[in-house]
């Protein structure tokens, strides 16, 4: 595979293959991430795409790619089914196809157009949210209102695909904790994403908001109120069927629960930790990671 830079994925395409298709972000803003600061983003030649796909048919057992890096979905359409057929054609075993994508890609693409994807094989889209405060947005140069990033997610499940949104405990610093928290559950409870993974926020060097912290300008909540935001972010969202994560490696207390069907549940759990301080029920500081 040709592979330029740091390539990242979601914790569940671990078994998948990984296929640049783009190299970078094409929006690469965000006050929070480095990931593709060192990238110009740039869409891959499709004869490098070609090469990197029929050396893929030598690999056992691939019945998932997924497309890298940080927003394939900006790839113009015709483009973006030509690959999406060509991975058909070589990897006949493939069970689904997974990207990341901003909201603006996603409003750049016709219901028809998603439809079209799906029916090659994009069966999953990964959604930054990060959070439903309106200021926040902005502050973090997300780029998208909170109107519009309802609407992607929205147009993404019109389409039939799956969708998974992911948010980020902490963004909001213990000013704003409470307040990020009760707003993303209400963006997410517009959204209805098939999967939401929470992210817990850990500073990157050369970022924005690392300054801010540096600088005293940005102070994060403590553990437990990480965890509070957990738990306000479940209890006022409301889904139809979402399966709702934070077993990432940035998380103090990894939980995993079909929601609504097992909300009281989680909940109680959650409530549980916080309300009993009790540390040797969350990952110890040393354990956690990006």
């Amino acid at each position: 595979m040709d592979y330029e830079g740091l390539i990242i994925r979601p914790p569940s395409e671990a078994y998948s293959l990984l296929l640049q298709v783009t190299v970078g972000c094409s929006h690469n803003k965000c006050t929070f991430c480095g990931t593709y600061r060192q990238k110009k983003f740039k869409i891959k030649p499709l004869e490098q795409i070609k090469k990197d796909i029929k050396e893929a048919r030598s690999y056992y057992d691939v019945n998932r790619v997924f497309l890298c890096d940080g927003d394939a979905l900006i790839i113009p359409q015709p483009r973006l089914e030509e690959i999406l057929e060509l991975i058909n054609e070589n990897l006949p075993d493939i069970e689904r196809i997974g990207t990341y994508a901003n909201a603006k890609s996603i409003l750049r693409k016709s219901i028809d157009e998603l439809k079209a994807l799906k029916k090659l094989g994009l069966k999953m889209i990964y959604l930054g949210v990060e959070t439903g405060h309106v200021e926040l947005l902005q502050k973090i140069h997300k780029g998208v209102t909170y109107e519009q990033m309802v609407a992607a997610g929205r147009r993404v499940k019109e389409s039939g695909i799956e969708l998974s949104a992911t948010v980020l405990l902490g963004l909001g610093g213990i000013e704003k904790s409470i307040e990020h928290a009760m707003d993303t559950a209400k963006i997410l409870t517009g959204i209805d994403p098939d999967y939401v993974g929470a992210l817990t926020l850990m500073f990157v060097p050369e970022t924005e908001l690392y300054e801010d912290y540096l600088a005293g300008r940005f102070v994060l909540p403590d553990k437990f109120g990480f965890i509070r935001e957990l738990y306000i972010m479940i209890d006022k969202s409301d889904f139809t069927n979402c399966l709702f994560t934070s077993n990432h490696a940035s998380n103090y207390l990894p939980v995993k629960a079909y929601l609504p069907r097992e909300k009281e549940k989680i909940l109680q759990m959650i409530g549980s930790v916080i309300n009993d301080k009790d540390s040797s029920r969350i990952r110890p500081e040393h354990l956690r990671g990006l």
